[in-house]
């Protein structure tokens, strides 16, 4: 009888198996046999899921519930990284599921400003404020649709800026490999668009809450917070090759600013054409593959990869008092990063065309910078992580000083990876003479809580 049952148990895993689907069993007390149909003294005894199978996986996580841990992750001080999010999937369609989740980031800090003119007033103050507060939401609707969204009060409490409001971050559908292959994916409305690695890593993935200020730049000189409404089509080969192009809702005239960093202010302005442009990373060498977009690893792993980025968002219409003119934005980024094991080294290079170099005048230029930033991870200090970051940024090339030069060191500590981490910066940007000629000095206490 026990063999009979082995038997039978063998032939059910070799067909359920090779069709990937739940089988029910069915039992005879009498005999012990097991059988996949009903029939006369047959007794019901359940389903049977192939361990092979990945429908089995997802109808498992159905009838278990929510699943939050990422199982690669690390065992930190405080445990497993979550994975992100708390994931529901529903029993009666393994396909469908929910994910919902948070990120709140805090800083403490002292910033100090000081003058090369001693007849200016330094100052130096403390601050504490919320970089980020997020409500993470995804659902998937099947197999290849799925949407993602947030809502975000950002920088609240930031210096004298008080209470501020929830807006959407980010909002896009997203449909995976509708024709069965990697190379082709879409993204539609308010996906980030990569006009920069790091701008692109979530934030909660990047060594420093606050992101160079060259990137930032990027962020805006194309579409509104690089994530204006568009389409995007993305994909890779084998992880050795990926891009992605895309098109979209062009610069928001709230974050278009000059040389000097002023906002525009101006009597009209406006732009008739979407942005439009792409990006190509490349992954050389075999075993070296960059699999994921963050800038934290752990300790676990390699990778190596070069990419880059042509994006132009042309027709910007604006007239400021007796200035009127019609530009283009152009901006060129160049990027690499690479992993091995707990070192991490990460740089890009960006080239802006279009700058406008002062609001009151009718000329425009080029503006280019770039930063490079690395961090080492000590996983016998359980995961702690000093890391560095030197960014030179010239922002109207060719005439005058223009320069801005960013120092930072400090050090993250990885309690629960990136979803319970603390860290302890020193920040030194120096402004030159055309952008005030100061320089800020920043002492910051960082906290993040992801789930």
């Amino acid at each position: 009888m026990k063999s009979t049952l082995i038997s039978s148990l063998a032939v059910v895993t070799l067909s359920t198996a090779a069709h990937a689907t739940s089988t029910t069993l069915y039992t005879d007390p009498s005999t012990g046999q097991v059988f996949t149909q009903e029939g006369e003294n047959r007794v019901k005894m359940g389903e049977f899921i192939p361990a092979q199978s990945a429908n089995a996986d997802n109808h498992t996580a159905a009838l278990q519930g929510p699943t939050v841990e990422n199982g690669d992750s690390p065992e930190f001080l405080l445990g497993k990284e979550t994975a992100p999010n708390m994931k529901f999937t529903a029993s009666d369609n393994p396909d469908m599921w929910l994910k919902l989740g948070v990120r709140i980031q805090g800083t403490f800090e002292n910033y100090q400003r000081d003058y090369e003119d001693a007849a200016k007033s330094d100052s130096n103050n403390w601050d504490a404020y919320l970089r980020r507060t997020r409500f993470e939401a995804a659902a998937g609707f099947g197999k290849h649709v799925s949407f993602t969204m947030d809502i975000r009060n950002d920088k609240a409490n930031y210096q004298d800026d008080g209470e501020q409001k929830f807006n959407v971050g980010d909002a896009y559908l997203k449909i995976s490999k509708p024709f069965g292959t990697s190379l082709v994916n879409f993204r539609l409305y308010r996906g980030k668009i990569d006009v920069s690695r790091t701008e692109t890593v979530k934030s909660a993935y990047v060594l420093h809450y606050d992101r160079p200020h060259v990137a930032d730049e990027a962020a805006q000189y194309i579409t509104h917070n690089r994530r204006g409404t568009n389409a995007k089509m993305y994909g890779d080969w084998k992880k050795k090759i990926s891009y992605e192009v895309a098109f979209g809702d062009g610069v928001y005239s709230g974050k278009f600013k000059d040389a000097s960093g002023s906002s525009f202010d101006g009597d009209d302005f406006n732009q008739k054409s979407f942005f439009y442009g792409g990006k190509i990373v490349l992954s050389p060498f075999d075993g070296w593959e960059e699999t994921k977009r963050t800038e934290t690893y752990f300790g676990k792993g390699k990778h190596f990869e070069i990419g880059a980025a042509y994006w132009n968002s042309p027709g910007i219409e604006y007239a400021d008092g007796n200035v009127s003119q019609t530009i283009d934005h152009e901006l060129i980024n160049l990027e690499m990063s690479a992993h091995y094991k707990g070192a991490f080294v990460q740089a890009e290079w960006f080239r802006f065309d279009g700058v406008v170099k002062n609001w009151s005048e009718a000329e425009t230029g080029k503006s280019s910078g770039w930063y490079v930033t690395g961090e080492y991870v000590i996983e016998a200090l359980n995961y702690l992580a000093p890391f560095v970051r030197y960014e030179n940024w010239d922002k109207y090339d060719g005439k005058g000083d223009w320069k801005l030069e960013s120092k930072m060191a400090g050090v993250n500590w990885y309690l629960r990876g990136n979803s319970t981490k603390v860290g302890l910066v020193f920040q030194e940007d120096t402004y030159g003479k055309d952008l005030g000629d100061y320089t800020d000095t920043r002492f910051k206490l960082t906290t993040q809580w992801f789930f």
